[in-house]
């Protein structure tokens, strides 16, 4: 499987994604204020796999500009019409993957929820994010991280891509992950749990951008 078979996976799935309601509404909405605390009015952020636009229609109205992007166009299709419902100023959204959005740079922050264990090359896309940002600027990230979770889970993820019924996912705990960004050239501020429905291992992890 390939980045394209993700994508098209995403835009099969994305009007039933779009229907299902948030698991954990209290933890999504810590995450939220949590996040919308660390923006100024004045900045231009990106987020990263943003689905069909949900958080970034609550965020953007904060900043100056936000751009919101998904490998998905179903997924983007979705968002537009959200947008087009209930316009918010400065905010666009466009599908591009990390790696194409270079010639946008530099942002004051970087969000991916939800995203960093949907990437193929973990390393190079922190890399990446890293030189996406201004200098001093934050990436702020809440993803699952499936090799904390139930072994069951990990041996299950190849037969459901073989299937179809999944995308690619990378298997890393949270503590390998917090490795990870260092190593990209981040100082990590704050690593928390936001889940209010027990432990559902997608830590809230805020870095700075270092050098």
């Amino acid at each position: 499987m390939s980045l394209a078979s993700d994508a098209r996976f995403w835009d099969r799935i994305s009007r039933k994604y779009a229907r299902g309601a948030i698991a954990d509404q209290a933890g999504y909405q810590r995450t939220l204020e949590q996040t919308r605390a660390l923006l100024r009015s004045g900045d231009k952020v990106l987020e990263l796999g943003c689905g069909t636009g949900t958080t970034a229609l609550k965020l953007a109205g904060d900043v100056q500009d936000y751009l919101a992007t998904d490998v998905s166009a179903g997924t983007i299709a979705i968002a537009e019409e959200k947008r087009a419902a209930g316009p918010v100023r400065g905010l666009a959204f466009r599908t591009a993957t990390a790696e194409e959005l270079m010639p946008d740079a530099p942002f004051n922050a970087v969000l991916g929820f939800n995203y960093l264990h949907l990437v193929r090359d973990l390393p190079g896309t922190l890399r990446c994010i890293h030189a996406l940002l201004a200098t001093d600027g934050v990436f702020v990230s809440k993803t699952p991280c499936v090799g904390d979770m139930n072994p069951l889970i990990r041996l299950a993820i190849p037969a459901m891509r073989a299937l179809g019924f999944a995308p690619y996912a990378g298997v890393f705990r949270a503590a390998e992950l917090r490795q990870q960004i260092g190593a990209a050239g981040f100082d990590i501020l704050a690593s928390e749990n936001h889940a209010t429905k027990g432990n559902d291992n997608r830590p809230f992890i805020v870095a700075r951008k270092r050098g």
